[in-house]
């Protein structure tokens, strides 16, 4: 079975993640958990507020979100109704990223699903304030799907990988699992300035192409000195549904994340983004 935990806001784009990941794994057993944080609605006030008002807010803000949530969970069932699917809402006052660390950690989660931004974000950029955290500190892989971003059944994913680190197998076999459902195709992609493999980086990439088990799966190499340039380049031209990397120490995605590269990131990529975490987990 696959644990999936969708955090919501409640917003447009909320709901379409959740629509994607819905028919993303229709065919798969789920536990899904459907969350909403709250601790920054009580929180966002610019006067101070005493602790009798703190008090009557939460309760408030609490009972509202719990009814969304609700509302949300029997729009899914009518919606998308699925014997393979099953629900849990998690409503709490916390923040966002650690009740998502909390909830990933309790209940081993499989993949976290989320809209790119939410309600109050920059309308320029793909990635919200909140998604770049979850993405960088989460436990778990992140599946973020842009905003206003319409499911078609994913056929091709784009991997960009520089084959330094042995990824864990836990992730491969995850991202084995969505491609051989789909019967999708993968395109390992590696940018460098050299011409040939090292024998370390042969050896991952033997790792990762028996992790996958895939039989649809090559490897891509392009001589480049600017790897962002290199990855949107070959987004458009393998017409990849569905952008794939690994949030890990000496990997594209982490030159990425930690640098101020980010916004270029999120001005180009307009496909569902996989980010595998490559932590030890059970």
């Amino acid at each position: 079975m696959i644990k999936l935990l969708i955090p919501t806001d409640f917003s447009t784009n909320a709901l379409n993640a959740i629509s994607y990941a819905l028919q993303l794994f229709k065919n798969q057993q789920c536990a899904i958990f459907l969350m909403h944080a709250f601790y920054d609605e009580i929180h966002e006030a610019e006067i101070p507020l005493s602790e009798k008002v703190k008090t009557e807010v939460k309760e408030m803000i609490e009972n509202r979100s719990v009814e969304q949530l609700e509302h949300s969970l029997a729009l899914i069932k009518k919606n998308f109704s699925n014997p393979n699917h099953s629900f849990r809402i998690i409503c709490e006052n916390n923040k966002l990223i650690d009740e998502a660390d909390r909830i990933v950690n309790d209940h081993n989660i499989d993949l976290l699903v989320m809209g790119t931004k939410g309600k109050t974000n920059n309308r320029k950029l793909t990635f919200g304030s909140n998604t770049l955290k979850v993405l960088k500190y989460v436990k778990c892989p992140v599946l973020a799907v842009p905003e206003n971003y319409k499911y078609s059944e994913p056929k091709r994913f784009l991997f960009p990988t520089n084959f330094l680190v042995p990824y864990k197998l836990r992730e491969l076999k995850l991202l084995g699992l969505i491609t051989n459902e789909h019967d999708a195709f993968i395109n390992l992609f590696n940018v460098s300035t050299a011409e040939n493999f090292s024998s370390r980086e042969l050896k991952n990439q033997d790792f990762i192409k028996n992790g996958i088990d895939s039989k649809k799966i090559n490897t891509t190499r392009i001589k480049s000195r600017n790897v962002l340039e290199a990855i949107f380049n070959a987004i458009e031209k393998d017409k990849a549904d569905v952008l794939v990397m690994v949030n890990t120490k000496h990997s594209f995605l982490e030159d990425i994340l930690f640098k101020s590269n980010i916004d270029e990131l999120s001005l180009n990529v307009k496909v569902p983004f996989l980010a595998l975490q490559n932590m030890n987990r059970n």
